[in-house]
């Protein structure tokens, strides 16, 4: 594939690209992972429950990453992206009026078809559009990085609304009181996604067309790419890496859980604990990013993995409780590190790896398809440990199959990094 040099785009215009990137999923996780306790009782449902919206969310979502790249190249990103806010949000809309569970299933798989099939292939190439030749490592480290500042944001404005809907001490209301402030949480979140997808149509263009700043294929989800792609053993080890790391990172959803059930914080303070996580994620992905420019992104990977694993230990044996504060802190903190660190690096990579930039769309998919599973099972599983075992118990079981996951990223990573240093 030819290379073309690409004008410097604006900088708003990476600032727009990474505030709709998070806007779209704050609906479907951000809400849930900040508020988690709150969303449970506020829909009637278990962990369990809210798991199998997410295993809905996930299957579509499944299909969704292998054709939504053919789509991005026939359409300009800002036509997906804008359309795909838009009708996300209005999923938000029918989220506040507290649909049943068959209908929660529903509007997840809905939600799986806005953000993935419209909106994931056309974010990922805006942003390798506005990186150019010569930064695609500053513009993903850019996007991951923003991408967490904005949720926390999302996080924080959200704590403020639902305590200002909260008229008395959160421990003194009703569960009818808090579904109400809730409501008005979900109501005004979706309304910011709404203005970000008219904004992201008005105003993500680029000084050059998307069809001068890349050579388009001459076909698409050929099946002779598949095979190219097959035969490197870094896009297997990238599936593994890719599906441990994300589950992990999906465990960051429990933060709060374990917060409030275990550590005795009220609903309004374990949301803070959720959201405080977010504020880490821009500084690592940043830093990881330019370091792994210096060094190597597998390298970092591995790392990420390590934290991961020895932090996953600590909850499981149980010497986590309320009155061990500081290591709770710690330990969440030194998790969200390495989940983080292991997630700006995912598709870094490729160039390390030596995958052909002509494949590098294949690559993603195919490796997506694999990776991106934990949508539709982590959830379920998590759940299930949390009701078979509520309280302490549970959690400590749930970060115990966490810890079996990031032990196998830990070996795959590690697998890819002797690799890749063997080609380089």
């Amino acid at each position: 594939m030819q290379q073309h040099k690409t004008k410097k785009q604006p900088l708003y215009v990476i600032l727009l690209l990474i505030l709709a990137a998070e806007a779209v999923f704050i609906l479907p996780f951000v809400l849930q992972r900040i508020f988690r306790t709150t969303f449970l009782e506020s829909f009637s449902i278990t962990d369990t429950e809210i798991g199998s919206c997410f295993a809905a969310y996930g299957t579509v979502a499944l299909v969704s990453y292998l054709f939504g790249g053919p789509l991005a190249d026939k359409f300009k990103p800002h036509i997906l992206m804008s359309v795909a806010l838009i009708l996300t949000a209005l999923g938000g809309f029918y989220l506040a009026t507290y649909p049943s569970l068959y209908q929660l299933h529903l509007l997840y798989g809905f939600w799986g078809f806005t953000t993935i099939f419209l909106f994931w292939a056309a974010m990922i190439k805006a942003t390798r559009i506005w990186g150019g030749t010569h930064n695609q490592g500053i513009a993903f480290g850019f996007l991951d990085g923003g991408r967490g500042l904005v949720a926390a944001l999302f996080g924080s404005v959200g704590v403020i609304i639902f305590s200002l809907f909260i008229t008395k001490e959160v421990e003194l209301t009703s569960i009818e009181e808090r579904r109400l402030a809730f409501k008005e949480v979900i109501t005004y979140t979706s309304i910011a996604v709404f203005c970000i997808g008219i904004m992201v149509f008005f105003f993500l263009k680029f000084t050059e067309t998307e069809t001068t700043a890349f050579d388009k294929p001459s076909k698409l989800l050929t099946i002779e790419n598949f095979k190219i792609v097959m035969k490197y053993r870094a896009v297997w080890l990238l599936m593994i890496i890719i599906l441990c790391a994300y589950y992990g990172y999906k465990m960051t959803d429990l933060f709060s859980k374990y917060a409030e059930e275990v550590m005795g914080y009220n609903k309004i303070e374990a949301a803070k604990v959720g959201t405080s996580l977010l504020y880490i994620r821009p500084v690592v992905g940043v830093i990881i990013g330019m370091l792994a420019d210096r060094t190597k992104a597998s390298l970092w990977i591995v790392i990420g993995f390590l934290l991961m694993t020895i932090t996953s230990l600590i909850f499981y044996v149980g010497i986590i409780d309320d009155s061990t504060t500081l290591l709770f802190i710690l330990s969440i903190g030194t998790m969200a590190l390495g989940v983080y660190s292991a997630r700006v690096l995912y598709f870094a990579t490729l160039e390390e790896a030596k995958i052909p930039l002509a494949v590098t769309g294949t690559a993603v998919g195919f490796i997506s398809v694999v990776g991106y599973t934990p949508d539709i099972f982590a959830g379920l599983v998590m759940g299930y440990f949390l009701d078979a075992n509520k309280g302490a118990v549970g959690l400590q079981n749930a970060f115990g199959v966490m810890g079996l996951f990031t032990l196998a990223g830990l070996v795959a990573s590690f697998m890819l990094y002797n690799y890749s240093k063997n080609r380089a």
